[in-house]
């Protein structure tokens, strides 16, 4: 039987059966968001600005990437940036956290322990990310939050909204869950601030129509192959491993936009996918041909701790960077310097 995201992408008799439920579903996050709209329901305040990357899209669209080179941005540009992170798949305990590279990852989640580890920015992590912001303002100095995901969480305030979109899948069938993949109706863009648009080289279509003033593009540039346990070991580039068979393994939203990558660049890839957030152990690791393992950097940070056997010891893991067009990042820093000109 074929799972309930195979039909999202058209319409067929099957989203087209669930679509009474979608109907009831979009109405009940628009009363959601009017009631907060309106005060009926209350929506925290924050001292500090608060930007939201986020989408209507449920699942993976490449929003942790975008987080990190937008942190990246905000230093450069003389910010002290910290992000809130729902902490998805994190194990149950008090809240917030904020993340500690010294601690097992799965206390955090693999995103935002990433994100730490990428920038070296705070982070904290907690399902109710308004008390996750006031954590933040109460315990460092950062002069701008970003939050990973919770656009659709309004009960914490935000300045700015930043929607990332894959650029393959677009917005499916344009219908709400369960009938399609949107949270919310396609009209929410409407509000939104910037559109960004995850246009990999690796993919096989892009957009082909004229952007409008706020939608930009991003980009993946492939880093230097790390391997996975020994620190001392020289990285390598995917044109060394070019030609070569190797185990891709990836637990992300979209796997195969993973084993694309690796494929581009030459490699002849044994596929290995998991689901999002997948939580490893050492026997998913270990398989009956003896070559290379090369996996995505978000899968790393919770696969580095069962490198323990020799059959492992050719594991590597690929940063990805993002890069997106430098005029979205000017606008939004014209825009933190008008809101702490009106604050």
């Amino acid at each position: 039987m074929k799972p309930i995201t195979h039909y999202w992408q058209n319409l067929n008799i099957v989203s087209v059966s669930l679509f009474p439920i979608s109907l009831l579903f979009c109405f009940l996050v628009s009363i959601r968001r009017i009631f907060y709209r309106y005060g009926l329901f209350k929506s925290s305040t924050s001292s500090v600005p608060v930007i939201v990357v986020g989408n209507i899209y449920i699942g993976g669209n490449g929003k942790t990437p975008f987080v990190v080179w937008l942190v990246e941005q905000l230093k450069l540009a003389g910010y002290r940036p910290g992000v809130v992170s729902r902490g998805y798949g994190a194990r149950k305990g008090s809240w917030p956290r904020q993340v500690n590279l010294k601690q097992e990852v799965l206390l955090f989640g693999d995103e935002p322990f990433l994100i730490h580890k990428s920038t070296q920015c705070p982070v904290i992590v907690d399902p109710i990310r308004s008390r996750a912001v006031e954590k933040m303002i109460q315990d460092t100095d950062c002069d701008v939050i970003i939050s990973d995901d919770g656009l659709q969480h309004y009960a914490m305030s935000r300045f700015l909204e930043i929607n990332v979109t894959d650029a393959m899948r677009l917005y499916g069938n344009k219908l709400c869950l369960p009938a399609g993949p949107l949270r919310e109706r396609m009209s929410r863009l409407q509000s939104i601030d910037y559109i960004v648009y995850n246009v990999s080289r690796f993919q096989s279509e892009t957009l082909t129509r004229r952007l409008s003033k706020k939608e930009f593009l991003m980009d993946y540039e492939a880093s230097s192959l790390r391997p996975l346990s020994d620190k001392d070991r020289q990285s390598m580039t995917l044109l060394d491993f070019k030609g070569k068979i190797v185990h891709a393994v990836a637990g992300i939203g979209e796997p195969q936009h993973f084993f694309k990558l690796l494929e581009h660049h030459g490699l002849l890839v044994i596929e290995h996918p998991f689901t999002d957030h997948y939580e490893y152990h050492s026997s998913d690791l270990v398989f009956d041909e003896p070559h290379p393992i090369i996996m995505t950097e978000k899968d790393a940070v919770k696969c580095q701790s069962l490198v323990t056997q020799e059959s492992m010891a050719d594991s590597w893991y690929l940063p990805i960077n993002a890069k997106v067009d430098s005029l979205l990042i000017n606008k939004i820093v014209n825009q933190l310097q008008t809101y702490k000109t009106v604050s």
